[in-house]
């Protein structure tokens, strides 16, 4: 039975049973939410899951916040200098910011919450490399002191993407950042009701009354994040035909990401409004364990990299609608000014399943299993996985399919045991494309080895080349840089981008201000 035909026949048989399974309330002022997966945990810092940056973004606040033209505007801070070396930077935060728990928000508590953040994330560690001195000098002000300049500092402390430069009270960013918080506490314009907390079936934001909004208007994170709902109510349904017969009825307001095939049906319905959810659109991931074998041997990854065949990818996960996708042979997103395909010819030409299982042989693969971690729950890794199990199959590979949940991805790909100790040796994700539009914000792209992100891929001199990225004077060299960089990563193969691709959004007739953007934005919605 095809995709497209089984989905709409549960869709028909869902929308009558949709109506008793999610209680309503006072409509005007509770938005419900259905998001893109299960809420494993609520840490801004201790992993990189969107879903748990995107229920962040309600409960805590940043020093900056980036708009919709990528450009880093004060948030928390109410100015900023640095001196003419760019070596000292002082921070000024705006008067009345109050935690959750009715403390003051004081400079030391931001200063701590970025020295979490520096362990864990990519351009934080960056800065801590650099970094001299990092003090309070009194309840509102801060100084970050550098031995050698950093000029994307503005960008790092702005940036959406996980890990999130998120600023909590002192006590709970002193928690050990390999370690997950217990205490959600933070001075965004909600606050997490833990105490209605289920995971896997719904999360709970109340609005925080003492929140101090920026004057401007909100944009993407910047400006004021106006709340217009007492409750914003996360209901989790992974099965898409529920979702959207949910979203029909009337029992959900806005559904994140629903699956491409429905959205002919969800058209059809004049209460339902669907649109392109982000513009930047999103790169699939091929994300492989560089510490274990096979993939610690650039010839096993090499191997897969020659029998991936980015058309399927792409239309596993978006449906026959070749609108929605694009080949992608780079590490960089289509259609931004750094785009390259330089090297992607190792993605762009015909694949090659006879010289896969002849770098097999020559390697010594025996046939070891090569455990993949595929989240059932989410079409855009299933889809992924499924795709891979084939492909790899034919090539030779022995593929140990581990059908789990997201959460549960998310908390096993953090380990760095031996695949036959409960570790892992690849699994697919997908990163938004403004995260890939240099290699500033991109986690995927580092090799520095125990410091990298999950898979740790380990290369100096790739590294080093995203150094003189940093350091280069313009646009014209920033170019020449990412070009020997994506060069570089598609021959040491630091993981395999899948595709390009777009996801809908899809709301009811009756909610305003919805706009597009890498993440829901929850301010400044209303319904009418």
């Amino acid at each position: 039975m095809h995709r497209r035909d089984f989905l709409t026949s549960s869709l028909a048989a869902a929308t009558s049973l949709a109506a008793p399974a999610i209680a309503r309330g006072a409509e005007a002022r509770v938005l419900r939410f259905v998001p893109q997966a299960n809420l494993p945990n609520l840490d801004p810092v201790w992993g990189t899951q969107y879903v748990v940056r995107n229920a962040s973004l309600l409960v805590f606040d940043t020093l900056f916040g980036l708009d919709a033209s990528l450009t880093p505007r004060p948030q928390m801070c109410e100015s900023f200098e640095t001196s003419s070396d760019g070596l000292t930077w002082r921070f000024r935060l705006r008067p009345g910011l109050t935690f959750h728990d009715g403390t003051r928000v004081l400079a030391r508590d931001a200063t701590a919450s970025l020295g979490r953040w520096m362990a864990r994330d990519t351009m934080g560690q960056l800065i801590r490399v650099r970094l001299d001195a990092m003090a309070a000098s009194d309840d509102r002000t801060f100084e970050i002191r550098l031995k050698t300049p950093f000029p994307k500092l503005l960008f790092a402390l702005a940036k959406g993407n996980p890990n999130l430069p998120a600023i909590m009270p002192e006590r709970i960013a002193q928690t050990d950042p390999f370690k997950q918080i217990g205490e959600f506490i933070g001075s965004g314009p909600m606050t997490f009701q833990k105490d209605e907390w289920v995971p896997g079936s719904r999360a709970v934001f109340a609005r925080f009354d003492g929140y101090a909004a920026r004057d401007e208007p909100g944009n993407w994170m910047a400006g004021g994040k106006r709340i217009y709902f007492d409750r914003v109510e996360w209901q989790i349904i992974p099965d898409a035909a529920t979702a959207a017969a949910a979203l029909q009825s009337g029992e959900v307001d806005w559904w994140e990401t629903p699956l491409p095939d429905l959205v002919p049906l969800l058209r059809q319905n004049e209460d339902v409004r669907v649109d392109i959810a982000d513009p930047l659109g999103n790169v699939g991931i091929l994300r492989m364990n560089h510490l274990y074998p096979p993939f610690n041997d650039v010839r096993l990854r090499r191997a897969l990299q020659m029998v991936v065949n980015q058309p399927d990818y792409m239309r596993a996960i978006v449906g026959n609608d070749d609108a929605l996708w694009k080949p992608m042979p780079s590490f960089i997103t289509p259609g931004t000014p750094l785009y390259t395909e330089a090297g992607g010819e190792a993605l762009s030409g015909p694949r090659d399943f006879a010289g896969a299982k002849k770098l097999l042989a020559e390697a010594g693969y025996g046939g070891e299993k090569v455990v993949m971690l595929v989240a059932t729950d989410l079409i855009i890794t299933k889809g992924q996985g499924d795709v891979s199990a084939d492909v790899m199959a034919k090539a030779g590979f022995n593929v140990d399919y581990v059908a789990t949940d997201w959460g549960t991805v998310g908390a096993r790909r953090a380990k760095k045991d031996p695949p036959s100790q409960g570790g892992w040796n690849m699994f697919h994700t997908w990163l938004a494309g403004v995260d890939c539009i240099n290699p500033a914000p991109n986690i995927a792209i580092h090799t520095t080895g125990p410091k990298a992100w999950f898979g740790w891929p380990d290369n100096p001199a790739i590294e080093a080349m995203i150094g003189d990225w940093y350091a280069a004077p313009d646009l014209a060299s920033e170019k020449q840089q990412i070009e020997k960089i994506n060069r570089a990563s598609m021959e040491f193969v630091t993981f395999i981008p899948t595709g390009f691709f777009y996801g809908y959004q899809a709301w009811r007739r009756g909610v305003e201000g919805i706009v597009k953007a890498p993440f829901p934005v929850f301010w400044d919605v209303k319904k009418a």
